[in-house]
């Protein structure tokens, strides 16, 4: 299985890790680590090439937090983050994807050289589908996101998701074929956290491989959710409390875990770690 991007056809017949490189003062679990405002960008610079360095397949470049109740960031601002670690991060040799929902961040930094655009909305903002139908073979990531971060988790999702959130994004797949996109282009995240409870988070996962049917690539992000904090934890109210080392080992688990159910792709903050555990499941394959 190919995926096709703008530079590069990325062979999916093992599973890829990307790296998350957040730009952002306020993402829930790197916040501020790598960036912040008037800081300038070379710790961020310097975190793309350690990700390399550790294994990263792709990297996947974020100006705007999605954690729940996070607050919109306005597009001066998040093109004013993103650009700069963009064209930093073309000349590394890998496919680049670049996080966002609005559509002038997704022509900017197509034109820029980025090969991937990664969208938790799955293009539903009004000028998102023509600005990568109009692209000649940019890839593209669409997301399942119940409401938005502001309300996700206030009113989230009833009843069994699982057909719910494989309607949508094969609906929203379909509508994109539709308007000229190559099927190959294509790749699925079915929006662990994004509006679910904790149990539906962990439904998605164990029956992961009824979204296969449709023939898409998935890419599984579980990094760092709190839905992994809210089953290790001893008490509700340590859930909050458990930090980057206690969310690690979780959360490399449900790698692994959505890896062995079909994902082709993981989305993860821990790369190197998440590289030997892979390599470990290769070799027992």
């Amino acid at each position: 299985m190919i995926w096709q991007t703008s530079r590069f056809q990325i062979d999916l017949s093992k599973p890829r890790v990307m790296g998350i490189v957040n730009v952002t003062p306020d993402s829930f679990s790197d916040g501020g680590k790598y960036f912040s405002e008037g800081s300038g960008f070379a710790g961020v610079f310097a975190h793309c090439d350690k990700m390399l360095r550790e294994g990263a397949d792709l990297l996947d470049i974020g100006g705007e937090s999605t954690r729940p109740g996070a607050p919109p960031v306005p597009l001066e601002e998040e093109l004013a983050r993103v650009l700069p670690v963009v064209r930093h991060a073309v000349t590394l040799g890998v496919p680049l994807s670049v996080d966002t929902y609005k559509p002038e961040v997704m022509q900017a930094v197509l034109d820029l050289g980025a090969d991937v655009i990664n969208d938790i909305w799955a293009l539903r903002k009004p000028g998102a589908v023509e600005a990568v139908a109009g692209h000649p073979g940019c890839g593209i990531c669409l997301m399942h996101m119940h409401r938005e971060p502001q309300t996700m988790q206030v009113a989230p999702m009833e009843g069994d998701v699982v057909p719910q959130v494989r309607d949508f994004l094969q609906a929203a797949a379909a509508g994109l074929q539709a308007v000229g996109v190559d099927k190959s282009r294509i790749v699925l995240d079915v929006g662990i956290g994004f509006g679910k409870t904790v149990a539906q988070n962990f439904a998605l996962l164990a029956r992961q491989q009824e979204f296969l049917s449709g023939g898409y690539p998935l890419l599984a992000a579980w990094s760092r959710k709190s839905s992994l904090a809210a089953v290790t934890s001893t008490s509700l109210s340590a859930v909050a409390q458990l930090d980057v080392a206690d969310r690690m080992v979780p959360s490399i688990t449900a790698a692994l875990l959505a890896v062995d159910r079909g994902a082709r792709i993981v989305r993860v903050h821990d790369v190197k770690e998440t590289v030997q555990a892979l390599k470990v499941w290769s070799a027992a394959r």
